[in-house]
């Protein structure tokens, strides 16, 4: 992550943040939002984009700022978690 760029508290507040991130062999500045999963243990939040990247490129964005990333190929979790671990994240919003 750089610097000046949201952090997971920053991010749930603000429902939405821009991350660089290597699409397409150069990197590129892409807008996420926060978007609400609701399974049957919980409802919780995911960053979301509608722009399709590397599976390997969301599941970094997950790793460094522990929170799924949902892109249109997939829905990447922080490495040894599930939705289960993001529902208290809800209370937050």
């Amino acid at each position: 992550m750089e610097r000046g760029e949201s952090t997971r508290e920053e991010v749930l507040k603000s429902k939405k943040a821009e991350y660089r991130v290597h699409r397409k062999g150069m990197y590129q500045r892409i807008v996420f939002t926060v978007k609400i999963i609701t399974e049957p243990y919980g409802a919780y939040p995911v960053l979301f984009s509608d722009r399709i990247i590397d599976i390997s490129e969301a599941a970094r964005l997950a790793e460094e700022l522990q929170i799924p990333v949902e892109i249109p190929t997939g829905k990447t979790y922080p490495k040894g978690k599930t939705g289960k671990d993001f529902v208290e994240l809800m209370s937050r919003l």
